[in-house]
């Protein structure tokens, strides 16, 4: 069954904090929080003012289906048309603001938009409060919600996932010979392992763990979905949009000699930089339609993060009058990157032999407010957490080139973070 609630109306306050905002991660309660951060600036909140969550499309949904990204607009169209908003701030994240986490594919359940009752921001030296409540001139319960520090995750046991990592190689070995065989171009595959906690998993450790080790990428929490993705699927400012496609990866090196070993391999590798193109032409032809100015630099640069490199390509754009955040969100997923080429054909042949549910893994997740600004990432270096367990996810793009046994060490190299987050000391 659909679950949306929405209030007939909603008055907002945005706020400045004059003292700031220096722990973003420290002001927040237990419980499900929802969170963006990257380096100095971000997002968190709590409390529900109003949520939205649809039911799975029916099996046998084409898998590039939108439904939920439509149906999400509409109510979220209807949230901010009913909402008195009062923003003394006026930036990027102030006034209504709705965070969400969407699934890979149209046929899994887990797709979530959230309005918090409650909401601190920080961009840049301006810090603000926003709180939405149902009556005028109040202030919401959850205002005064108790925030402890963040609690030890504690001893974990590890299970493997769906797949043990040789199960897996043997798909990838039989996805190479498929896309030798013409089927296709290019397909994403992913990989999951469980971990479990001795009791609830403190979220907060994690968001506070991942960001600052991977203060460059976008720390998220929505729905249980909890990461730190490098890759920006889009920033919405005004009319203007930019994204960051990430695809082909090495690791980093023990010291500075292998490093830039490692990263030259990576720029001179036929095999890397025919994924990249894939991806960057999957983000091109998705935007076009949707732009009046497009901009794709015609190579990539290298991106380094703590554990990894990355192939990258940043495109900007302007948008056509009426496309908001969410029809580019439509549009752009599933990328190259994380579906594969075609995209169709991709995606039907990852349900077929990943043996597992996705669920949010390599799905947009961000946020977006009334004025139409937003940000939004795609669900990578990730885990579910629900209660005491946290399922990890991992993937590769698999192309004609691709050897099995490399392909599972890079899926070892991307487990790292989340896992690095979940072991205490």
């Amino acid at each position: 069954m659909n679950a949306a609630v929405c209030p007939p109306k909603l008055f907002v306050r945005t706020v400045p904090l004059r003292g700031g905002a220096d722990s973003l991660v420290r002001r927040l309660p237990a419980g499900a929080p929802l969170a963006w951060l990257t380096g100095d600036d971000g997002l968190v909140g709590w409390g529900r003012a109003a949520h939205w969550s649809p039911d799975a499309e029916p099996a046998g949904t084409e898998p590039t289906d939108t439904t939920r990204f439509t149906e999400a607009a509409r109510w979220l169209n209807g949230v901010l048309e009913r909402a008195v908003v009062e923003d003394e701030v006026g930036l990027p994240g102030t006034g209504a603001v709705a965070f969400g986490t969407f699934t890979f594919a149209p046929t899994s359940t887990g797709s979530t938009m959230v309005v918090p009752r409650v909401l601190l921001g920080r961009r840049g030296d301006r810090a603000w409060l926003t709180t939405v409540t149902d009556e005028p001139g109040v202030h919401p319960g959850e205002l005064l919600y108790p925030a402890p520090a963040p609690r030890p995750v504690g001893p974990l046991s590890w299970d493997t996932g769906e797949l043990t990592a040789r199960e897996w190689g043997g798909v990838v070995a039989d996805t190479v010979a498929r896309i030798r065989a013409g089927e296709l171009d290019k397909a994403v595959l992913a990989r999951d392992l469980v971990a479990r906690a001795e009791g609830p998993i403190d979220v907060r450790t994690l968001l506070e763990r991942l960001h600052a080790r991977y203060p460059q990428c976008f720390t998220f929490s929505v729905a249980g979905m909890v990461g730190a993705t490098p890759e920006l699927l889009l920033r919405r400012e005004g009319e203007e949009l930019s994204s960051l496609v990430l695809a082909g990866t090495r690791p980093r090196g023990a010291d500075t000699e292998e490093d830039e070993r490692l990263a030259e391999e990576l720029m001179s590798s036929a095999k890397d930089v025919e994924e990249h193109g894939l991806a960057v032409d999957s983000l091109r032809d998705a935007l076009a339609p949707l732009a009046e100015e497009l901009a794709v630099p015609a190579w990539p640069h290298l991106l380094r993060l703590a554990n990894v490199q990355h192939l990258a390509t940043r495109a900007h754009a302007r948008l056509r009058p009426g496309v908001s955040a969410l029809d580019a969100v439509a549009a752009l997923h599933p990328t190259a990157a994380v579906g594969g080429t075609p995209t169709a054909t991709a995606m039907r042949l990852i349900d077929e032999v990943e043996g597992m549910d996705r669920g949010g893994y390599a799905g947009p997740v961000g946020w977006v407010d009334g004025a139409g600004n937003a940000e939004w990432g795609i669900a990578l270096r990730s885990a579910h957490v629900d209660g005491a367990t946290a399922r990890l996810f991992a993937g590769c793009g698999i192309v004609a080139g691709s050897e099995p046994e490399s392909e599972i060490a890079e899926t070892e190299s991307k487990f790292r973070p989340v896992r690095e987050a979940l072991t205490d000391g």
